[in-house]
């Protein structure tokens, strides 16, 4: 075998085209099953590891899928919306703590996530510069927001406008950013959290006004006289919540109907989970209740299907590279014909022609697989982070 090698090795770099046909074939033929495997594999840790670290989400009727990917990462809108009861009720029962989640808008395409500070410490939220929110129109990025925009402690954000053509709508908010959160690389990295108040003031159920008594604009006024003052139409919702204008905001309508997209409820023990869950089992409940990893667990088993699908059109690729690699031998081997003629006058056997043939093509599989190897392997760690921060 000592000598196979030297005159495989010689060959194959005398024959670079041929040499380089085959490894890229057989490393292509590699590398797109071991890189999807890989990609499912992490793709599954990642999305369980998160639905086991949140026990029990509640959320209007429709898509249980819908409802648990957006408490979990905020990428799908909610089915709809719940009263703020539910969650009050949720905290009344004793079972579980309930913290409220209301996600309906962005800030320069960031989901903003209106919460209570129960969130901060139940994900174990460390803050890497500033403070959390500590009023009215105050929000902490996540990391990825903060690199992405550059912002800082200090810095404003101003929510994007749900209708650019609705010039009669609520005006965006510009806020103020008071931290910046370390990185947890999970779809919190790439939101902004802001109390719940300042995201109903967003939804415009809480707005502040101008002071008309105090040097408006005289476009701002309709009429005015010594008792009254009325006025027009233009005047306009603060987009700013200063020390100075917070006192003029307020909210309209009854609290506990102000809405929520979903409840994160974190029961106290087992038995007070199956209780919470048996609150919202009937045909005739309003809301809905789940335990996302179940549902987690289900949507990845549409993905292993899929998978399935990808390992039979992998398994028949490489069947065709095989079938490829073998008529390049067959018809390298009738090329080399006099070579092999010259090989037998010097007494070399048929099992010696077959074990170089053999060795030639392990050598090439070898190469291959280390290149597969390293470039499933470089794929899968630049997708890490990117999977991580969609799924957490």
């Amino acid at each position: 075998m000592n000598k196979i090698f030297p005159l495989i090795w010689h060959y194959l770099a005398h024959n670079k085209g041929k040499t380089l046909t085959l490894i890229v074939c057989l490393t292509a033929a590699l590398y797109l099953p071991l890189t999807v495997h890989w990609l499912v594999g992490l793709l599954q840790s990642e999305m369980v590891r998160r639905a086991e670290a949140t026990p029990i989400v509640i959320g209007p009727e429709g898509s249980r899928f819908d409802l648990v990917l957006h408490a979990l990462s905020f990428q799908t809108e909610s089915p709809g919306t719940i009263p703020r009861e539910t969650s009050r009720r949720v905290a009344e029962s004793g079972y579980a703590t309930p913290i409220p989640l209301f996600v309906r808008y962005h800030a320069r395409g960031h989901p903003i996530v209106g919460t209570t500070l129960d969130y901060f410490e139940f994900r174990g939220f460390r803050v890497a510069e500033g403070h959390l929110p500590t009023r009215l129109g105050d929000c902490v990025v996540g990391w990825q927001v903060a690199q992405r925009l550059g912002l800082e402690p200090g810095d404003r954000l101003l929510s994007d406008p749900e209708d650019v053509f609705d010039l009669g709508g609520v005006y965006p908010l510009d806020m103020r950013v008071t931290g910046v959160l370390e990185r947890s690389r999970s779809p919190d990295d790439r939101a902004v959290f802001v109390d719940l108040n300042t995201a109903w003031v967003i939804e415009g159920i809480g707005h502040g006004h101008e002071d008309l008594d105090a040097g408006s604009d005289p476009e701002s006024i309709l009429e005015r006289d010594d008792e009254r003052i009325i006025a027009s139409p233009a005047l306009r919702t603060h987009t700013r919540i200063t020390p100075e204008n917070l006192d003029s905001f307020h909210f309209h309508g009854d609290p506990d109907d102000f809405p929520l997209t979903a409840v994160i409820a974190v029961p106290n023990d087992e038995r007070g989970a199956t209780l919470l869950l048996g609150r919202y089992v009937g045909e005739d409940s309003r809301y809905q209740a789940w335990r996302p990893l179940e549902v987690t667990e289900e949507l990845l088993g549409m993905v292993i299907q899929l998978k399935r699908f990808f390992d039979v059109h992998h398994l028949l690729m490489s069947g065709v590279v095989a079938l490829f690699v073998a008529l390049v031998m067959l018809l390298s081997l009738r090329l080399r014909r006099a070579e092999v003629e010259t090989m037998f006058h010097l007494g070399c056997s048929r099992g010696t022609l077959f074990m170089l043939q053999a060795a030639e093509l392990a050598v090439l599989l070898l190469i291959s697989a280390g290149l597969a190897l390293v470039a499933a392997w470089i794929t899968v760690q630049a997708a890490r982070t990117w999977i991580q921060t969609l799924t957490g």
